[in-house]
């Protein structure tokens, strides 16, 4: 057993779903980026830029002072969002990333699948599970490749550990219990008037802005769709009204394994995936977050095995991913059908919430 955990820790970072080497790619994925935000600026342009399979070239935002700060000393061409859905500068990318809020996504894709161009979309891919399916159907129709922003499907750590559980190393899974938390007025701006908190534009607040982690990455490694959920939300801050401060949700997937979730905008930064099954147990803590050094734990009989895990960078992997696939003709596995299940998912938690009871899930 100890060395069949080795072979599944040798090389813990390999891409896995890497065919084409770096090195031979002369034309990279040339993408337009749309929404100029923090995390844009902070995250997606630098994770674009270390991607060997992809470039920025154009960027859009309804802020045009964000735009300017962002495009400044770069080869980026800004333009207005109207310039943008015109396809005034079409022929200088070759698909497009949304990162705008939730409740806007929908406006950028349609212009993106009019263009032609494939799409990288953030997630929650829409506020509601009505506009995320026409989103999916916008891009089907135009025959466009969509691909949702799940970064933690690409992170090697969470690919890890997905091989375990599907080795067998924690026998058939029983229970996942997971969470992710952030005070998020403090960590990421102390700007009450954002997005984010505004039900119209987000969709709702802890659920659909972190709950999603749990919820997808759960999915993922157990390669399951829920069948039934059940939930709570709760507000007590007063920057909160209107939207869930903080929630805790069950998930049932076949075969009566359950997931046991907590997230929070307003409590302390932490993040943890645990999974436990007849015969072993995997740990991820932390967890979800882009920034940190984490650790997987695995224990089966006797044998207990912590591996520090050297950071990657998060967006880096998902952008090459993206540029990858594209180049290399090669359907993604987060797409848009995967990312509808996620929005109905939580759209039965929230009714859950406000009736009290679980909800069964349906095709």
């Amino acid at each position: 057993m100890e060395t069949r955990l080795g072979e599944y820790v040798d090389e813990f970072t390999r891409r896995d779903w890497q065919t084409l080497p770096p090195d031979a790619v002369e034309d990279p994925v040339r993408l337009a980026v749309v929404g100029a935000g923090w995390f844009t600026a902070e995250w997606a342009l630098p994770g674009i830029e270390r991607s060997a399979f992809t470039e920025a070239t154009v960027v859009t935002d309804v802020d045009a002072d964000a735009v300017d700060a962002v495009a400044s000393g770069t080869d980026l061409t800004g333009v207005p969002p109207e310039a943008f859905r015109a396809g005034e500068v079409a022929e200088e990318y070759d698909a497009v990333y949304v990162a705008t809020p939730n409740a806007t996504h929908l406006q950028y894709v349609e212009a993106a699948a009019k263009q032609g161009k494939a799409v990288l979309c953030e997630k929650p891919m829409e506020a509601s599970p009505e506009r995320a399916e026409r989103l999916v159907e916008v891009c089907e129709d135009a025959s466009v490749p969509l691909m949702v922003g799940y970064r933690m499907q690409t992170d090697p750590v969470v690919r890890r550990l997905k091989d375990l559980v599907d080795a067998g190393f924690v026998g058939d899974p029983i229970h996942v219990h997971a969470t992710m938390s952030q005070t998020m007025l403090g960590e990421l701006t102390g700007d009450t008037d954002q997005w984010r908190l505004d039900p119209d534009l987000s969709g709702g607040c802890a659920l659909m802005d972190i709950g999603i982690y749990p919820l997808n990455t759960t999915r993922f490694v157990l390669d399951a769709d829920p069948v039934a959920v059940s939930g709570h939300t709760r507000t007590e801050h007063e920057a909160f009204e209107g939207v869930d401060e903080h929630a805790d949700f069950r998930v049932e997937f076949p075969g009566s394994v359950a997931a046991m979730c907590t997230v929070s905008q307003n409590a302390t930064h932490a993040s943890r995936l645990e999974i436990s099954g007849t015969e072993g147990r995997v740990v991820l803590d932390p967890a979800f977050y882009e920034r940190e050094e984490r650790e997987l734990s695995v224990e089966r009989g006797d044998v207990r095995m912590d591996v520090e895990v050297d950071p990657v960078h998060q967006l880096e992997e998902e952008f090459a991913y993206f540029g990858h696939h594209l180049l290399t003709e090669t359907p993604f596995h987060p797409d848009g059908r995967h990312a509808l299940v996620d929005s109905r998912a939580l759209e039965a938690i929230y009714e859950s919430a406000e009736t009290g009871e679980s909800v069964r899930l349906t095709e």
